[in-house]
Formats: structure tokens, sequence, C-alpha cells
């Protein structure tokens, strides 16, 4: 009965537009009002010791650091780094937008910022190539998704506070299948572009390729800067995004002098009150977690779930299909939390690793970023390319299709996942 109070009340109120973490908070309240030996002292406890750790401040700092940078002349730069390497190559504009992505995503952090700084540039000058302009927001859209696959990410800093992993083990987990999306991504739109007619090659920018590499040496070196310390063991994940604000800002505010001063505590401002919505659904998750652990949930539904099959293959096949349907109405962030404690237990009795798991899994939610009804990405394409929604949503699903391809070879190769921590981290999983 606490189950279906629980679980009931919490997607009644959901269906009813309650904001998710108010829905995570009431449905916990009913069901320790249902339980006797409970008091709501659990839920007090588990608001604050939820976000009372040190992990979460990389959480504001890359969210601050990833709109410095959208702003400052960072991501402008490393576009036209991208346009001079790329942009003759098969493929041509399109691949150069989905390269941007992946290096503004290995300084950003998150999904929208590299919607948002690389679609306000790249859309127009897709256009401009002969692009459908709904094509090319769904492009844009699609690899916006590598923010948040690529480190440092914001969704594998909040995995890893889930499942009590290592951030390091887990951004450089990250590496290998974030590039493996983004080369599907681009075969796909070379496939696509092959069909289309002749076109003229429009430069979007000028120069030589050495010229656009000098003008952008300081933006190309923030990632090797941030990651560099992580994996050196210079700093934490958790200081290493305090470097790349300061980076971002030195760079931003004193070099290129493209963000004044004064932008920056409205920024500051912005970017706390953006995340302060994700810090209370992490702290109403905790005690709703807790509820579920109480309750023996995980353990019962591992239990269910091994008598049907303990085939490992066949239960990752079938919480992917959960994740893809979770991740279209649910945020990510919020997914993470609650189904992290449900799914994991079940995983790691199957030998599955828990490092593995968590690419999997924030694989899979991304792709929900794009996923109508949520489809954040997908929005935020749709505004910074002035395109209306249902025209982007009917572009998208090829895209959606060929990311769940390159997510079914992640998840069935584990090696893609844990090469690089075994290798650079002695990691033993």
């Amino acid at each position: 009965m606490t189950t279906a109070i629980l679980f009931g009340s919490f997607f009644l109120l959901l269906i009813i537009g309650v904001p998710i973490g108010i829905a995570l908070g009431c449905a916990s309240l009913l069901a320790i009002a249902y339980i006797p030996f409970l008091s709501f002292d659990l839920y007090a406890l588990g608001l604050v010791s939820g976000i009372d750790s040190f992990t979460l401040i990389a959480v504001v700092l890359f969210t601050l650091a990833g709109s410095i940078m959208a702003t400052g002349g960072i991501s402008r730069r490393l576009i036209a780094v991208a346009d001079r390497a790329f942009g003759s190559s098969p493929g041509d504009l399109g691949t150069v937008t989905i390269v941007a992505c992946l290096f503004f995503a290995a300084i950003s952090g998150t999904g929208s910022a590299t919607v948002a700084a690389i679609g306000l540039a790249m859309i127009p000058a897709l256009v401009a190539r002969g692009y459908d302009r709904a094509y090319a927001g769904a492009m844009v859209a699609s690899a916006g998704g590598l923010g948040v696959m690529i480190p440092p990410s914001v969704v594998m800093i909040v995995y890893a506070v889930a499942a009590g992993v290592s951030v390091t083990a887990l951004f450089m987990a990250g590496i290998v299948p974030g590039i493996v999306i983004a080369i599907t991504l681009i075969v796909y739109n070379i496939l696509q572009r092959r069909k289309a007619p002749p076109h003229a090659r429009v430069a979007v920018s000028e120069g030589s390729t050495w010229a656009a590499l000098n003008q952008a040496k300081l933006a190309l070196a923030m990632p090797i800067v941030v990651l560099g310390g992580i994996y050196s063991g210079v700093v934490t994940p958790t200081e290493s995004s305090a470097v790349a604000v300061v980076y971002a800002l030195v760079v931003s505010c004193f070099i290129y002098r493209e963000l004044p001063l004064r932008e920056v505590p409205k920024m500051m401002l912005d970017s706390a009150l953006l995340v302060s919505a994700v810090l209370v659904i992490i702290g109403a998750s905790v005690a709703f977690g807790r509820i579920i652990a109480l309750e023996k949930i995980p353990t019962e539904l591992a239990q269910f779930v091994l008598s049907l099959t303990d085939s490992k293959y066949i239960v990752i096949l079938a919480a992917i299909m959960l994740l893809l349907v979770v991740g279209t109405f649910l945020e990510t962030l919020a997914a993470i939390v609650i189904l992290t404690p449900v799914l994991l237990p079940i995983m790691l009795q199957l030998g599955v690793d828990p490092i593995h798991f968590g690419i999997v899994m924030i694989v899979a939610l991304a792709i929900g970023f794009v996923t109508p009804p949520l489809g954040a990405n997908l929005f935020m394409a749709a505004q910074v390319g002035q395109i209306p929604f249902d025209q982007i949503a009917r572009k998208i699903f090829p895209w959606v299709v060929t990311m769940v391809v390159a997510l079914l070879i992640i998840a069935f190769i584990p090696w893609l996942s844990l090469v690089l921590p075994r290798i650079f981290l002695d990691y033993g999983g």
C-alpha cells in the first residue's frame, strides 16, 4: 500500500502539472504519514543531507562556466576551428556542427548550454549552406546531448553522488562513448547529405586553419586545463569546476574582452537560480529514495526481475527501454536520482559494472533531451533557430534512431566505457 501511495501520488501530481521537486516532496510526505513508525523528521533530514554534498558545488560552477563561454567568445572560436578543419569534409558544415558540439561539450557540462551556444551560430550558417532549417535544428539538438555525455558533465556528477562511484572514473569513462555518439551522428548526416542536391560552400570562418587555431588556442586549452587537472590528480572534479569558471572569466573578460564585467553578476544569479531547482529535486529525491529503501522496493524488484531471467543482456535491454520512455517526460537529473537506487542494485546482482551502467543510463536519458514531449534540447534548438516546434519534432525521429543505435553499441560493448578508467586509473571494475 505504501508503494502505491508513494508512486501513485507522485505520478498523479506530475500529470496535473506540479513541478517535479514538489511532487517528490508531497509523495514522500504522504507515504511518511501512512507509515506509523516514521516521523516527518525523516523528510527534513533527507532534504538537508541530499544537498549537503561538496560534489554538488560543481553543478553550479560548471553551469556558470558554460554560460560564460557561450557569451564570451569561446564558443565562436571553437566553431571557427571546427569549420576550418572539417568544413570541406563529407557532410561539410553538418560535420562542423557536430564536432563543434563535441568541443563545447568538453568544457560546458550541460546540454542546454551546448545547444544554445552552437545553435545560435550554426543554424543560420547551415541554412545558408542549403540545409533545411528544421533538419539543422534537429541536428544541433541531437549533438547538444553530447554536453552531458562528454566530461565534465553535470549529469555525471549527480549520478556519481547517487550511485556512490568515483566522479573521476565516470568522467574518463564517458570520453569514448561520447566520441562514438558523435561519429554515429556524423555518419548519419553524411549519408543524408549525399542525397541532397549539389550546394556551394559558404565558409563560416575566413583565413587559414593556422589562423583559426591561433585565435582559438586559449579556448582549445580550456578542456586540457580542466580535465588535465582532474586526471592528473592536481584538483578534484569539484575544484576543477572553479578552475573552469576562473579560466573562462579571465579569457572572456580580459583577453578576448567580449564579456563586460558588469554582466557577470547577472550571469551568476541566473546560474544559481537555474541550479536551485535541480538542488530541490535532489534533496526531495533523497527522502523519496529512503522510503523506497525502507519498503525494500529495489530488493523485491531485483528478485522479481531475476526470477524472470538471469540474462544481464535482456535486463540491460529492458532497462534501456524504460530509460528511453522515462526520458521523454521526466527531467534527466530527476530521473537519475529516482531510478538509480532502483535499477543499480539489479545491475550489480547481474555483475554489471556501476560505471558502465552509469554511462548507459546517462546516454539513454540524454536521448530524452531531444524526444517530445519534454525534449529540453529540442525546445532550445527551436527557440534559438526560430523553428516551429512541430516542424523540428518531425525531423528529430531519424536522429533519435541513430542515437539509439549508438546507445546499443555502448551498452553491449562495456570495453568502450571501461577502457580508459582501467588504463589511467587502474580501475578494477
